[in-house]
Formats: C-alpha cells, sequence, structure tokens
C-alpha cells in the first residue's frame, strides 16, 4: 500500500512543508515516484514520520531524532547513546521547568505590586519592566540552546 504525500500527513498530523523539509534533511528517505512524478510513500515512510513526530512532540531536536534514527537503522547497536539523548532532553525540561517556576514567581510578585487604580507613572508594573533591578528572582532568559524558552 502506498501514500501520497497529502494522505501521509493527514494520518499523522505533519504538515506536507514539514514532510518535505524533514526528507532534505534526510530524516525521510526520499520516496518513490509515481509515473506522474508524485511522491509514493509505503508503511515505513509513515511509521518513520510517526516515529519522528512524537519525538519532536517531546521536544527533541532534529539532531537528537537524526541520532537515535540511525541507532533504530542498527537494531543490534547498544541503546546507551538513546539512553544518554533522552536523559538530555530530560534535563533539558527540567531547567526549563526551573525556569518556568522562577518566572511564575516573578510575575506574581509583579502584577501583586501594582493596585491598578493609579496613574501610569507610577504603576510598579511599568516600573518593574522598566527596571531589572526591581526584581528579586533571576529570571533572565537563557539563551543557550538546551534551555532556550520558546
Amino acid at each position: 500500500m502506498f501514500f501520497s504525500i497529502g494522505d501521509l500527513a493527514a494520518r499523522t498530523g505533519v504538515k506536507v512543508p514539514t514532510i518535505r523539509y524533514y526528507e532534505s534533511r534526510g530524516l525521510l528517505s526520499a520516496p518513490l515516484r509515481s509515473s506522474g512524478n508524485q511522491r509514493r510513500y509505503g508503511h515505513a515512510e509513515l511509521e518513520r514520520l510517526g516515529f519522528i513526530r512524537h519525538a519532536r512532540d517531546l521536544g527533541f531536536s532534529l539532531e537528537a531524532i537524526s541520532a537515535l534514527i540511525e541507532l533504530q537503522d542498527h537494531p543490534d547497536r547498544a541503546c546507551t547513546s538513546a539512553t544518554r539523548i533522552a536523559q538530555g532532553q530530560l534535563d533539558a525540561v527540567r531547567e526549563k521547568i526551573r525556569r518556568l517556576r522562577a518566572l511564575e514567581s516573578e510575575l506574581a510578585r509583579i502584577a501583586e505590586g501594582c493596585t491598578g487604580d493609579g496613574a501610569a507613572r507610577d504603576c510598579y508594573v511599568l516600573a518593574s519592566l522598566a527596571d531589572h533591578d526591581l526584581c528579586v528572582q533571576d529570571h533572565a532568559r537563557d539563551t543557550s540552546p538546551s534551555t532556550q524558552l520558546t
């Protein structure tokens, strides 16, 4: 059974341009082509795309997914690297949660510091946004790739 790119998109919830992008990145192999030059995918590609979609839903980078696919394509290899990649993703998620909790706390403090009934010139929210020194928690955005809040 073969699927068109539209069928594949509908079955996996992955948009057609994203499927093409995954092909260009080598995450999906180049599909067979019909006589009309339409892409034709088999069950293996459907499963692979489902794997990629699930990994993306869990926040794995395309580089990590590529490494996991490489391991999946060699089932006799040890899964140590898969565990390491998953642990790295878990660590990154925990760091994001930590930073989000700090952000939540600081935003709550700022919002609660303003009654909302005064003039804008006396607004604690505006003053806090203008002067980072008024903040009590470190919540500066971390721009490192593994912990970037997006």
